[in-house]
């Protein structure tokens, strides 16, 4: 479904700031798989969305993503058919437009943008989206979204993300910024919309245990590369301790070969 092959993205090339942030990627997706990214600052996770995404140029790879390659195509172009969601809770959204409003951007990705207002059966489909967060935006379609704590915007980026449901879902440790009750909620959310829907998802978070929970698969990077993939066999029979003593085995064997060369 998702398929990167010798993906590469070296920043500033040719001067003494030269920083290969992916080296040699590979990896491929199939339909539905919920797969968590662990990996230190530094390590290419968000890099690796920027490419998928098209937010970055790359230098060498191949991105094909149901089986059309996509490697060339812009950003919005591949904004049709990716999702994405971001750690601050402030982007994804118009903070001076209503709910209702930024529902409707979302809801003609791929399609010609009309300022004509709202249908009454966009209304209702708008409303029972957002029935599905439990969290009273239903009765707010006029509200404000700059005036939605950041919980409620994440939740309804969310939902802006997964209206038109994409074939790509890429979340950038999107519930970091949250307190731990709203983060459980968004995550709760996350994995429901993702299931239900049946999108393939690629999850960053530096969380463990969420790590482990979530998912059917878990890639742990470092020094741009996917060091060590682990099945959903093998992460049922671990625990936090294991993965964590797991992440750095495999992070100090990256770094001495990195030395190495």
């Amino acid at each position: 479904m998702l398929k990167v092959s010798d993906l590469s993205v070296v920043f500033n090339e040719g001067t003494i700031n030269e920083k290969r942030a992916l080296n040699h990627v590979n990896f491929e997706l199939n339909e539905g798989d919920f797969v968590t990214i662990i990996g230190s600052n530094g390590a290419g996770k968000s890099t690796l969305f920027q490419s998928i995404s098209g937010a970055v140029d790359i230098k060498e790879g191949k991105i094909e993503l149901d089986g059309k390659d996509i490697t060339i195509d812009k950003e919005y172009v591949r904004s049709r058919v990716i999702g994405r969601l971001f750690q601050d809770p402030l982007k994804g959204t118009a903070p001076h437009m209503t709910i209702e409003e930024n529902l409707a951007l979302s809801y003609s990705r791929g399609k010609h943008f009309s300022l004509k207002p709202v249908s009454k059966k966009q209304r209702q489909i708008f409303i029972e989206a957002l029935k599905q967060l439990d969290i009273g935006l239903e009765d707010r379609l006029t509200t404000k979204v700059g005036t939605l704590s950041g919980g409620q915007r994440q939740a309804l980026t969310l939902l802006m993300a997964t209206i038109v449901t994409p074939k790509l879902l890429l979340l950038d440790e999107h519930t970091a910024a949250l307190d731990p009750a709203t983060s459980q909620k968004v995550m709760n959310l996350s994995t429901k919309i993702a299931r239900e829907h049946h999108i393939t998802t690629m999850m960053i978070t530096h969380n463990m245990e969420d790590a482990l929970k979530y998912g059917n698969r878990t890639f742990i990077m470092n020094n741009g590369q996917i060091v060590l993939e682990i099945s959903a066999e093998d992460k049922k029979k671990m625990s936090v301790e294991d993965l964590v003593a797991e992440f750095l085995k495999v992070a100090e064997a990256s770094d001495e070969m990195l030395l190495r060369k």
